[in-house]
């Protein structure tokens, strides 16, 4: 699975819409960005408007592909578009990809991997 980190910056005067919007995202979006792949899709919105987008996906273009062929993505970046700055094509195609520099888990060793999906906390057994 493949991770994805991103960032956009939003107007810092249309904020509180944008986040308003997406607190209430249409659900046939949603269902969209599912069926194609998007997955564990969270956005973060720090208080000078830069948005950080992170998601797992099997293929990155796959998925944006698949979204670009769906009438609700095209209405959904056609509203959203207003909110960014500098941005000269839709967010979805506009964002800037960041490059992974690390990650916890493929570091681990294999054991330590294994025993996180463990409950840690102590039995009357173990004390």
């Amino acid at each position: 699975m493949q991770r994805v980190c991103f960032t956009l910056q939003v107007k810092r005067d249309r904020m509180q819409e944008y986040a308003q919007r997406h607190a209430a995202v249409w659900p046939e979006m949603v269902q969209a960005l599912h069926d194609t792949g998007w997955h564990n899709y969270s956005l973060f919105l720090r208080d000078d408007g830069l948005l950080v987008g992170y998601l797992q996906t099997p293929d990155l273009v796959a998925a944006q592909e698949g979204m670009a062929r769906t009438d609700v993505n095209a209405r959904w970046q056609a509203e959203m578009a207003e909110f960014f700055e500098d941005l000269d094509l839709p967010p979805d195609q506009g964002f800037w990809q960041l490059g992974e520099v690390f990650h916890l888990e493929d570091q681990l060793p294999t054991s330590t991997t294994a025993d996180l999906r463990h409950d840690p906390t102590p039995t009357a057994q173990d004390q």
